[in-house]
């Protein structure tokens, strides 16, 4: 068994906690007082400007789309492009975000 790297591991565990969400769970107001679909797609937008900076190339608005349920894969396919290109310090920059934001939540 191949230990995970702290990354995909904080993101597996806010998919556990925000993946069997419905639709009425993600529009509620989470901590903030802000929805919880905002918080995340706030997250996936923070990991996708991040993973820009690291490939070198422009920072490009994450399509916010019409069905919440998507948000957990978004937040895997962003992480996994900081995870590849973003280095250990982005790594750890991006676990303490995760990690707040699942606060939030």
């Amino acid at each position: 068994m191949t230990p995970t790297d702290p990354l995909t591991e904080t993101v597996d565990r806010l998919v556990g906690q925000v993946g069997h969400w419905t639709p009425p769970r993600w529009a509620a107001s989470g901590a903030s007082g802000v929805p919880r679909a905002g918080t995340v797609h706030d997250l996936v937008q923070w990991l996708a400007d991040r993973s820009a900076d690291a490939e070198h190339r422009p920072r490009r608005p994450v399509p916010r789309l019409d069905n919440d349920l998507a948000l957990p894969d978004q937040l895997r396919v962003v992480a996994a492009d900081l995870a590849r290109f973003g280095g250990p310090v982005l790594a750890g920059e991006a676990v303490e975000k995760i990690q707040a934001v699942r606060g939030q939540l």
